[in-house]
């Protein structure tokens, strides 16, 4: 069917008006943190600094532990997606050849899972954590940060396993391959991309987290920065404006990286889980 002019006029409008809105936050904090006070304070504010300057970055490390908070993100961000990467793709392997009863259920499942909110989970997390010593520990929010990213990354693996030939895993068999040596050496190469996709996902999802950290982790030498951010705010609620933008742009910035170097690849990999599952 064809679209007439003024429709293909109308999709670029609302697609640029989207694109504006994805992009106000970022641009108005890159303008933020170069700002200087009197700027900011100011009745008549510019996208563009008049004075652009670095004062807000040095205040913003020389009242939080921003490194130290980058390092536990860092930390937390990658024991999750290693972790994430090796409990889910024996199972999704499993899932996608094996298409059983408790295959589809576990499926079904972890779509369903996805709806959970957060404060319905925390609670039991918080219990088990307590129980097992691990709260205000990286390990444990480590752990948490697997159990979320779990049915994410199955249901992303999944379809990648769904999309490599079972007929290459029948020729290696009539080969004399073992069971092992196909996985090995057939499978899991053709598996690597949804791999790196999926443990990338889990890092950006992990990196980001805020709720779970502010409840698990007490001391400030733990924390990680999302939650040094809050620490910009005072108890009145006034947001030291400057350094609070200035951390925020730093904290952003490795995720952004990330994401641009993997979106094409985690987009294909939703379109696999969706078109196979």
């Amino acid at each position: 069917m064809r679209t007439s002019k003024g429709a293909r006029v109308g999709q670029y409008l609302a697609l640029l008006g989207y694109l504006v809105f994805l992009a106000f936050p970022f641009v108005w904090l890159i303008s933020t943190a170069f700002k200087p006070p009197r700027e900011l304070a100011s009745l008549h504010p510019t996208w563009i600094p008049r004075n652009p300057t670095l004062a807000n970055f040095r205040q913003a490390f020389d009242e939080q532990p921003l490194l130290q908070a980058a390092f536990n993100s860092l930390v937390a961000a990658l024991g999750a997606a290693v972790i994430a990467v090796l409990v889910a793709t024996p199972m999704a392997y499993v899932m996608a050849r094996h298409r059983t009863r408790l295959a589809k259920a576990a499926t079904g499942w972890v779509v369903v899972s996805q709806a959970f909110p957060f404060v319905l989970v925390i609670i039991p997390l918080f219990l088990v954590l307590k129980n097992l010593r691990l709260i205000n520990s990286l390990p444990g929010l480590v752990m948490v940060y697997v159990v979320w990213a779990l049915p994410f990354a199955l249901w992303m693996l999944v379809g990648y396993v769904r999309a490599v030939p079972t007929e290459l895993e029948e020729a290696a068999a009539v080969d004399g391959a073992g069971k092992l040596r196909t996985l090995v050496s057939i499978t899991a190469p053709l598996l690597a991309p949804g791999i790196v996709a999926t443990a990338l996902f889990a890092f950006i999802s992990a990196w980001n987290e805020f709720f779970f950290a502010l409840v698990l982790l007490k001391t400030p030498e733990k924390q990680t920065l999302p939650v040094v951010l809050t620490h910009f705010i005072g108890a009145e609620g006034v947001a030291d404006l400057g350094p609070l933008a200035a951390a925020a742009f730093l904290a952003t910035l490795p995720s952004l990286v990330v994401f641009a170097i993997i979106q094409k690849r985690i987009t294909g990999g939703m379109l696999a889980g969706a078109v196979k599952s």
